[in-house]
């Protein structure tokens, strides 16, 4: 596989949203994922002398495109995002679909249809600069809650980007990790490299420092959600027999009252 290598910066905005921009400097193309707020991604943009080329957009809720509106109008960057929500999100040049895969410069951008938190979500994977913007289905120590689909739609979505090589850089849309990190171990305690990594996010967010970007293999060996097929997490819930959807299910319905 080719490496090719993306500069990426990371956007706060709002609460606790992230947005993401990546910069092939070789290409002179940059993309931004997602569009909470027009202000900080328009400054990051004038900080890094970027000029935007291309957006692409995870899902319809307004803390995701409320300022597509704005960023498109200043910078004529083209718009991708889920074609099921065309018009629903509106300014969208090109609407993709799960399976879909177009062009960026030198690299091809793939896009993973992830419903769960919403039917239309669309994660974008890189595999030639090895990374994967997964939006609201899976977070660093977590996963989106399930308000359009179902507990198995989120269970196929959430482990479908398993899948991806464990060397991959995952940018997600929230800084939830730290009270992620705070529920795995109540479903997991003595996982060690768990333990480690919740306390290095303890470190990290009493400094006021992010916790995005993770890897796939931070999440394969820590994130309660992903593990849901693993001997260990079905031992540790007394669910020996169940299938990975069932004990993924217990695992979301006990985050949510968390």
């Amino acid at each position: 596989m080719t490496k090719h290598a993306l500069v990426t910066k990371l956007i706060p905005c709002l609460s606790d949203n992230y947005a993401v921009l990546a910069h092939d400097p070789e290409e002179k193309v940059t993309i931004l994922v997602d569009a909470p707020q027009d202000a900080p991604i328009l400054e990051a943009l004038e900080e890094t002398g970027c000029p935007l080329t291309h957006i692409l957009i995870t899902h319809h809720h307004h803390d995701h495109v409320g300022g597509l509106a704005a960023i498109k109008a200043k910078t004529g960057a083209q718009v991708w995002g889920p074609e099921m929500s065309r018009e629903k999100i509106g300014l969208i040049d090109h609407g993709v679909d799960d399976g879909n895969k177009f062009k960026v410069g030198a690299v091809d951008v793939f896009c993973l249809g992830t419903p769960g938190h919403t039917l239309d979500h669309i994660s974008y994977w890189i595999p030639d600069a090895q990374l994967a913007f997964t939006g609201d289905t899976l977070f660093a120590l977590g996963c989106g809650r399930v308000f359009e689909g179902t507990l198995k739609d989120m269970w196929f979505s959430v482990d479908k980007l398993a899948k991806l090589p464990p060397e991959t850089t995952i940018f997600c849309g929230h800084e939830y990790t730290q009270t992620n990190a705070e529920f795995c171990l109540t479903i997991e305690p003595d996982n060690e490299l768990l333990q480690a990594r919740a306390a290095d996010i303890r470190d990290k967010r009493a400094k006021g420092e992010p916790t995005i970007p993770s890897s796939m293999l931070d999440e394969l060996t820590t994130n309660s959600f992903v593990r849901a097929n693993h001997p260990d997490v079905k031992e540790a819930l007394g669910m020996e027999k169940a299938s990975d959807a069932e004990v993924f299910a217990e695992i979301r319905r006990r985050k949510d009252r968390f």
